[in-house]
């Protein structure tokens, strides 16, 4: 091969090398590739005609912040005066016109709104009585009120405690032939009767739906001594009487079943009376 036919050859292969890395890629769209590293940039926004560009709206965060409020120091508070009982104070007069009051002005009379007097008188509901002063228990009986009231009278069956024997003196004299020394001696004895008496009573007031429920227990205040009870007159002609008959016990509960324990001691009778206000009567 000659030399011109060497240029021939390096011609075409040149020709094939330019077609290819060149001509060929720009026809493609592909970047030319010489080997050689370009820094690439971020092509520029381009604008286009008759075509409107919209910008995103801000999003707008809102942050709540605690605000501590500032603590108000509790007043301090003012000492006492100690107060000195030996200074006593004056309260003078003031004008009545001070407080809009008017002594000219007539006070106006009240009307009452009841003008029916309050019942207070008692009525006897139930009655419990032993003629010979024996114990006993009684039925159930339902006091259908929600306020009553047990009087109660006691007659003993004599003084209490052997209040009827009283006590002498006597002498007995002892003759010569005795053996005693001494013209005589003197002695106590007790004269009277000598049957002794202890009255006593006791109501139990149970409760008739519970057996075991004691409501209340009553005895007569101040004992059964029926000495100390005397009726007398005063210089006027008044009767004076220090008999506590009837006693009186207050309950402030019903509207249920009540049985009553009675147990009594030495008692010639007694009688026992349930009563209720008068004004109940007829409402139940």
């Amino acid at each position: 091969m000659d030399k011109q036919d060497m240029m021939y050859l390096a011609a075409g292969l040149i020709l094939v090398l330019v077609i290819a890395l060149v001509i060929k890629p720009m026809v493609t769209g592909h970047p030319v590739d010489t080997g050689i590293s370009v820094a690439t940039t971020t092509p520029l926004p381009v604008a286009v005609a008759d075509q409107q560009i919209v910008s995103p709206e801000p999003h707008i965060v809102l942050t709540s912040t605690s605000v501590i409020p500032t603590p108000t120091p509790s007043p301090i508070p003012s000492p006492v005066p100690t107060w000195n009982p030996k200074v006593t104070q004056t309260v003078a007069f003031v004008n009545p016109s001070t407080y809009g009051v008017s002594f000219n002005q007539s006070i106006p009379a009240g009307t009452r709104i009841n003008s029916v007097p309050y019942d207070t008188n008692m009525t006897t509901f139930a009655t419990i009585a032993s003629n010979n002063g024996s114990s006993g228990t009684t039925g159930i009986m339902y006091v259908p009120f929600p306020y009553w009231e047990l009087w109660y009278t006691v007659d003993p069956a004599g003084p209490a405690s052997g209040k009827g024997q009283s006590f002498s003196s006597s002498t007995v004299t002892v003759g010569p032939t005795s053996g005693m020394k001494g013209s005589g001696s003197s002695q106590t004895v007790i004269q009277g009767s000598f049957s002794v008496t202890n009255p006593q009573f006791t109501i139990n007031v149970m409760d008739g739906n519970d057996p075991n429920r004691i409501v209340r227990t009553i005895t007569p205040p101040g004992g059964l001594d029926s000495s100390l009870w005397v009726t007398t007159t005063d210089a006027d002609g008044n009767i004076i009487s220090t008999d506590p008959r009837p006693w009186i016990e207050k309950f402030f509960e019903g509207q249920r079943n009540y049985y009553f324990i009675i147990t009594a001691h030495s008692l010639s009778s007694y009688s026992i009376q349930i009563r209720v206000p008068t004004r109940y009567i007829g409402k139940y």
